[in-house]
């Protein structure tokens, strides 16, 4: 069986390796690792210095051109003119706290909670997805009385100190704190019904929680189990697992950091392909389009409790500024068609990507939904994951011109999470570049 891997070792730069590297970048990495130490993290093999962005496109110091393939923090495409416009303009008029009224403010909740179904009816706002998973950790703990908190076994969801507690894939020696348990990801690819037997483990999980006196506070999942390897099949699996939550006395969490705004191309949100309502959602990096937005969308009487307890004020969370780029993101999803445009050409590239298989024993499965995919790379000899030829089929296309990440409990899921507006000569182009990788093997 193939080692865990923890997500910041995927696609790492080992300081070890820079005696390999010539020219100033060497020098820029030294420095960077004076700076920050033992935090310094850095992608590839050889590390870009990256110095401007537009649509799906990322620019070099050298000027070289690089297709993003990864990255989904400007989900609706780098440096929209719109989104930046709308940033520089309210900055230019007024930015300031929150306990102020402001329109911007009141008219991005507006914009947002239209988008969710009853009774989610309540908007908290903050600056990051790991600050938005932190709040609702606390408003499950102060609803339910509880602590139990289950996870995915890969999963990740931000790095507070409470939420890296329930993120597997960031901890090196993978053990959750004491109050969390783990269950596997729903993989469609060991058979049978997968909603029932994600369901059944998390029932397990739930009752090993009660019986040592934790109780049960919630099932905290990223709605397409990025971090696990993208797993978003069958549509509806969720369900099960939801009524699980509920006749436990629990809360269901959809983190949609990742899947949320337009990505799965079923919808608005992830948890729309299940046709089920969380009692809470959180977001964030889409929000804004890169800039540092989050939220928490509940119902009312979980925020009145937690309130009456606790409360809660941001002092940066929903501010004018970030609300003005908040409302430009959802003009152009809208505008553009971006939702649609998602599923349409997910379909092509999942279709392309399908086609590579009879090709190339490596490729032992590909999954997703919309523009969210995930490839999985195996040795062709015994179907183990092969970690080693993801992270080279990632530098490979590096040095190709193309961008793209890993994911999955063995780092050996190729995450392929571009910006929206993505288009089908975009697709045909990372589709030809990895079947000519791959053959070269």
């Amino acid at each position: 069986m193939s080692a865990a891997r923890e997500i910041l070792s995927m696609n790492r730069f080992d300081p070890g390796r820079i005696g390999g590297i010539d020219g100033a970048i060497a020098g820029k990495i030294r420095r960077r690792g004076e700076q920050f130490g033992a935090a310094s993290v850095l992608f590839y093999e050889r590390p870009i210095e990256m110095v401007s962005a537009s649509g799906v496109h990322l620019f070099d110091a050298d000027g070289r051109r690089y297709l993003d393939v990864y990255n989904n923090v400007p989900s609706v495409g780098h440096c929209h003119p719109k989104v930046v416009a709308a940033i520089a303009a309210q900055a230019a008029a007024l930015n300031i706290h929150t306990r102020y009224l402001t329109r911007p403010v009141e008219a991005y909740a507006e914009r947002l909670l239209a988008t969710f179904p009853a009774p989610l009816t309540n908007l908290l706002m903050t600056c990051t997805g790991s600050e938005s998973n932190d709040l609702a950790l606390r408003i499950a703990n102060s609803f339910t009385g509880a602590r139990g908190i289950v996870v995915t076994e890969a999963a990740y969801h931000g790095n507070t100190a409470a939420v890296t507690e329930i993120s597997p894939s960031s901890l090196l020696r993978r053990r959750p704190a004491a109050h969390v348990r783990t269950i596997p990801a729903p993989d469609i690819a060991a058979g049978g019904d997968v909603g029932a037997r994600f369901a059944a483990a998390l029932k397990a999980a739930i009752a090993d929680l009660e019986a040592q006196g934790l109780g049960f506070a919630g099932l905290v999942v990223d709605t397409i189990f990025s971090s696990d390897g993208i797993h978003a099949d069958p549509p509806g699996f969720l369900r099960d697992a939801a009524g699980i939550v509920r006749e436990a006395g629990g809360l269901f969490v959809a983190d949609e950091v990742q899947p949320g705004f337009g990505r799965t191309g079923a919808g608005f949100w992830g948890f729309e392909r299940h046709g089920l309502v969380p009692d809470i959602v959180t977001m964030g990096k889409p929000m804004g389009n890169g800039f540092p937005m989050g939220g928490v969308v509940t119902r009312p009487e979980l925020l009145d409790r937690f309130c009456a307890e606790t409360g809660y004020f941001n002092t940066f969370g929903g501010n004018p500024v970030a609300a003005a780029a908040g409302l430009a993101v959802l003009d152009v999803i809208a505008e553009e068609g971006l939702i649609d445009h998602a599923q349409v050409v997910g379909a092509r590239l999942k279709e392309g990507l399908e086609a590579l298989m009879p090709r190339h024993a490596a490729i032992g499965a590909v999954r997703g939904a919309g523009l969210f995919i995930g490839l999985d790379l195996i040795d062709a000899e015994d179907g183990s994951p092969d970690a080693a030829l993801t992270s080279h089929v990632i530098n490979a296309m590096k040095e190709r011109g193309i961008l793209i990440g890993a994911a999955g409990l063995h780092g050996n899921t190729l995450k392929i999470r571009p910006p929206l507006p993505f288009a089908e000569d975009h697709a045909a182009l990372f589709t030809d570049t990895l079947d000519a990788i791959l053959a070269e093997r």
